[in-house]
């Protein structure tokens, strides 16, 4: 169900593909918080990247925002998430596989 904003629960939180594509934009173009925020505001693709439906003139977020998001966002979430994208993509180039009637690749399993 979906919460709206109301002054008991306060503003509600930015979206997680937001937060997680403005810190990859930063990292990317190697540039300031407020840099970052102007970059985005700018390019339409950065705006579409971060989830963003169609161009606004203002900024999605402030740059101020980008201290939280990193607090929250660390290494080892970031790994987790690669490992489930890399495991939907395997998983999604077998069943491909053996639609086609071939057999899918062995993998190795990581050990850990």
């Amino acid at each position: 169900m979906l919460n709206f904003f109301s002054a008991e629960k306060g503003a509600p939180a930015k979206l997680f593909r937001m937060a997680l594509g403005t810190l990859i934009i930063k990292e990317k173009l190697g540039t300031s918080d407020r840099e970052t925020i102007e970059q985005i505001k700018e390019n339409p693709y950065l705006q579409y990247f971060i989830g963003l439906n169609c161009y606004q003139q203002e900024p999605p977020l402030e740059s101020s925002m980008l201290v939280h998001f990193r607090k929250r966002i660390d290494g080892e979430l970031i790994n987790k998430i690669n490992k489930k994208i890399v495991k939907r993509e395997i998983d999604k180039s077998d069943k491909e596989v053996k639609k086609k009637g071939l057999s899918p690749r062995k993998r190795r399993k990581n050990k850990k």
